[in-house]
């Protein structure tokens, strides 16, 4: 596959995944986290005309110069920017003007292949493919939210299934010594995953499978959500604050729990892994079980042991920078360093991850209240 072939397919992959989507579905923001479907589509396209177009292609003019301000997500180094809660305010561009947008851009774009882009393009290029199939993630995530948040549970997707049972469980051993972790190849990784180290392990085991809706059920019914002793301070406020009791989507419904997929309401299968949980939840959820999370180096390292990728992975590592990080010099140093504080690392990748967009290396991170993403957890001892 050549990269504009590549290209191609993901920008198309975004309209599909978008296509049972009506008007209205684009403009809605229920909360400053979900980003609108609309804004998703522009954003992505802004990021190929500003980091690629405007700055390497001869006499490129923009499509519309006030998109930069609508559609600019957090590079202060690129100018004013329409502020993230207000997103779903933006009834202008109409949504045919963003598709526009998208043609004119990917037009440019194949036209620009053609010009034997220089090695500091394709780098950016490459950067600019891996970021919108984050944002084809996203989208999943944050459409499902503002379904989740609407009376009678609509359907996206009949057919979209949200995950598989998990195999029997095994305890997988690690022994002590020094490992080395971090991207250490000639494939893309993005900047947080350098540089490659060294860590020294303690011998721990790691459980083959994450934890169940049927182990969190028992967790529930044991009163983990009314124990103090299990959570973090911050996290029993968070509970008491925000009146939690169970997973983001779960409703018991005459004496059943259920969960909201995109696939419409459905009973919860206890064999499937537990979804949509914040780092306090699985946190207090290991204190609850007599054990731990892992550490990022430790899921890293034993991550060849078992199957992954059906939820991203809380652990117990703070989002701090790699020894010898630095951020790339102008916008694009922006990307995950000004990020590095008050996060927690997630690791794996998730049934809204897009297909060859993940690896054992990869640094999601995330406030530790959050729990929008298919989130779940492994367990250590």
């Amino acid at each position: 596959m050549t990269l504009f072939e590549r290209f191609n397919n993901i920008r198309q992959h975004t309209e599909k995944l978008m296509s049972p989507l009506s008007v209205e579905d684009h403009l809605s923001q229920p909360i400053t986290d979900v980003s609108p479907p609309k804004w998703h589509l522009g954003h992505t396209t802004w990021f190929f005309e500003t980091f690629i177009l405007a700055k390497f292609k001869q006499n490129y003019e923009v499509f519309d110069p006030n998109f930069n301000f609508l559609f600019n997500s957090y590079y202060e180094s690129v100018g004013k920017r329409l502020l993230r809660d207000m997103r779903g305010t933006m009834t202008r561009p109409p949504l045919e003007r963003v598709y526009e947008y998208r043609k004119y851009v990917d037009v440019q774009m194949e036209q620009f292949f053609d010009e034997n882009p220089p090695a500091e393009a394709l780098k950016l290029l490459e950067l600019g493919l891996n970021h919108e199939q984050q944002h084809q993630e996203l989208f999943l995530t944050d459409f499902k939210y503002i379904l989740g948040v609407q009376p009678f549970h609509p359907v996206y997707d009949s057919h979209f299934s949200e995950s598989e049972t998990e195999p029997h469980q095994t305890w997988l051993e690690v022994e002590p010594g020094l490992y080395k972790i971090g991207h250490d190849s000639e494939h893309f990784c993005f900047d947080n995953e350098l540089n490659a180290h060294r860590v020294y392990l303690n011998h721990f085991e790691i459980s083959s499978k994450l934890v169940t809706n049927g182990d969190w059920l028992k967790f529930i019914e044991e009163g983990g959500y009314q124990n103090f002793k299990y959570w973090h301070s911050e996290g029993w406020g968070w509970v008491n604050d925000e009146h939690i009791e169970a997973p983001l989507y779960w409703e018991n419904i005459d004496g059943k729990w259920h969960r909201f997929s995109l696939a419409g309401l459905e009973e919860v299968n206890p064999d499937e892994p537990v979804a949509h949980i914040s780092y306090y939840e699985a946190y207090a959820y290991a204190e609850w079980a007599g054990m731990r999370l892992p550490t990022e180096a430790e899921w890293e390292i034993a991550s060849d042991q078992f199957d992954w990728g059906q939820r991203w992975e809380w652990t117990d590592s703070a989002y701090l920078p790699y020894p010898g990080f630095s951020k790339a010099e102008g916008a694009v140093g922006e990307y995950n360093g000004k990020f590095m504080v008050g996060q927690m690392v997630l690791r794996g990748s998730s049934v809204a991850t897009s297909p060859h967009h993940s690896r054992k290396t990869y640094r999601n991170f995330f406030h530790p209240h959050l729990r929008w993403q298919f989130t779940g957890l492994r367990l250590v001892k």
